[in-house]
């Protein structure tokens, strides 16, 4: 009987190899291998007997498997510096053959730890041309402001230089225009442009110091509250810091008055930071957004439209109480909502800036968000005025107030960078 069943067992054994074999056919260069196995043992756990021990294979595998994910980390890393090292060349390959020997750092906020310091410095011939006039005509204007101002006090010295500065921007006018003719008719001439511009903001810089000194002399004769700052360029640099900060507020109201033909967006007229938070108050125009007023980093979007070169007055009105606002142009409501910030007191102990946007406290500037225009009036109230009361405003009506948490004093605000400072009487000069 053993006999037999050993007889057995080899025809089974025969016959799973012939089947092997034939089922080998379907796998090209797969071979298989009969192995004789005890009648008493299970096939499997022979099988694995037979062949390469579980552990090691099972740690080969693993170490395999951690080499192959450590080698495409490494691709990753290093396809990652390729692509920030390209960035990096074709920057510099642009500025350098736009505007040789500019110092600027150009990108978008906090992109590779970088500042944009002068988002409206041109890239291109033409676009120069368009920052120069501009600047121009601020100069222009200030100097207009400056030759009415002597004719009322009757000053020789300021006739002479008034019409040295006019001298001055003539022929900063005829630069320009000879620069425009030279890109209608495609001369060679423009590749000494980055020598040019230098001149040509060389002498800028040196007609803004003039004006500038001759303007202080004016500071002893003038009301402390006629004026108005001028920020001409879109920079990371100039700016006006207010000296003292805003107590805790349940409700506020702001004015002020704006001109500016900024585009896309005019920057931010103002912004208030606190520790902690760097957009506790905030008025801000960005890119091709709507305007925007910031509270504690919420948003409601304003309807204002403000970038036709005029002067606009404008106020938002907020209380803490489910976070009501209204926001008024040239005196008249525009829109309203609520919902923003509700119940957050706007902090104290803060930093209020004009002309930029802060993202750290006092700090952090990014040049695409500056404010390029004028400003003039900016009052601050801790309560919510009502329409008459911003009527008067608008209107520069007799009844109008001044802010009781800030009141626009030319001794309450210190300019930076290029921000100036001169003579302007609301209503009187609009427009």
């Amino acid at each position: 009987m053993e006999a037999g069943a050993r007889g057995m067992h080899w025809k089974l054994l025969i016959l799973f190899c012939l089947l092997a074999d034939g089922m080998s056919q379907d796998f090209g260069q797969t071979q298989f291998i009969c192995t004789s196995v005890p009648k008493d043992m299970d096939i499997c756990a022979a099988t694995l007997q037979n062949s390469v021990p579980g552990e090691d294979l099972k740690s080969t595998v693993m170490q395999l498997r951690e080499t192959v994910l450590q080698q495409k980390e490494t691709i990753m890393n290093q396809k990652e510096t390729i692509r920030e090292l390209t960035s990096k060349l074709t920057r510099c390959e642009s500025q350098s053959a736009s505007e040789p020997g500019d110092a600027r750092v150009g990108g978008r906020r906090k992109e590779m730890g970088t500042k944009n310091t002068m988002g409206d410095v041109s890239r291109g011939p033409t676009d120069t041309l368009a920052q120069l006039s501009r600047t121009l005509q601020s100069l222009k204007q200030r100097l207009e402001n400056l030759e009415q101002f002597s004719r009322n006090n009757n000053s020789v010295q300021a006739n002479s230089l008034k019409d040295l500065l006019q001298s001055k921007i003539d022929d900063l006018e005829k630069q320009v225009l000879s620069r425009v003719n030279g890109l209608e008719e495609g001369k060679p001439g423009l590749r000494n442009e980055s020598e040019q511009r230098g001149r040509v903001e060389s002498t800028l810089t040196s007609l803004h110091q003039r004006i500038t000194d001759l303007e202080k002399g004016q500071k002893e004769n003038r009301p402390l509250d006629k004026f108005q700052l001028t920020f001409p360029l879109r920079t990371n640099y100039m700016y006006a810091k207010v000296k003292k900060s805003l107590p805790e507020m349940y409700a506020f109201t702001v004015c002020m008055w704006l001109k500016s033909n900024a585009s896309p967006g005019v920057g931010t007229p103002f912004s208030y930071a606190v520790p902690g938070q760097a957009n506790e108050l905030v008025l801000i125009e960005w890119g091709n957004n709507p305007m925007e007023m910031l509270i504690n980093d919420k948003v409601a979007k304003l309807p204002f439209l403000i970038n036709d070169g005029k002067w606009h007055h404008i106020c938002i009105t907020w209380t803490t109480r489910d976070g009501v606002w209204e926001a008024y142009q040239d005196g008249v409501m525009r829109g309203n909502g609520d919902s923003l910030a509700p119940y957050h007191p706007i902090k104290p102990q803060g930093v209020l800036i004009l002309g930029q946007e802060q993202d750290t406290l006092g700090g952090g500037f990014d040049a695409t968000q500056a404010f390029v225009g004028d400003m003039a009036n900016f009052n601050i109230w801790d309560r919510k005025l009502s329409v008459g009361e911003i009527y008067n405003l608008a209107t520069c009506s007799s009844k109008a107030q001044v802010g009781n948490v800030f009141s626009w004093l030319e001794t309450s605000i210190e300019v930076y960078g290029g921000a100036s400072k001169w003579t302007f009487e609301a209503c009187r000069q609009l427009n």
